[in-house]
């Protein structure tokens, strides 16, 4: 498990390989991700928006930008937290993600940044 905490939000991630298959005559990897976003500050937070950095080892770099996650823009409570599940497909073995979200402080309208720690993707058969 990877984790960061940014001005009081806790970011935990932990990733899992969920197998091969093949599309368009490549052969693609899957690669599963849980984040757990932990609100440790006093104030209640919403996620607005995330950014990514996908990492394929074969592929140039790819940015995503959307908004809040999976459809969601999930308030959090002091001392509550907010878990999701998402995927990634990449084709090499081998790759890693980071990026931020955009929160906004629901008391002060503050907007914070809030930064995902860089999580690897690798296939169990890759290393030994």
């Amino acid at each position: 498990m990877t984790t960061l905490i940014t001005k009081g939000i806790k970011i935990s991630v932990h990733t899992s390989f969920e197998g091969t298959f093949f599309k368009n005559y490549k052969t693609h990897y899957a690669f599963g991700y849980t984040i757990t976003i932990e609100n440790q500050t006093k104030d209640t937070v919403q996620l607005t928006s995330r950014h990514w950095r996908i990492y394929d080892s074969l592929n140039e770099l790819e940015i995503l930008d959307g908004e809040g996650v999976i459809g969601k823009k999930p308030v959090i409570k002091p001392g509550e937290s907010h878990t999701y599940s998402s995927g990634c497909l990449l084709t090499s073995t081998i790759g890693a993600m980071k990026g931020h979200y955009t929160m906004v402080n629901l008391k002060s309208d503050e907007k914070i940044r809030v930064s995902i720690p860089t999580f690897k993707f690798n296939t169990p058969f890759t290393l030994n």
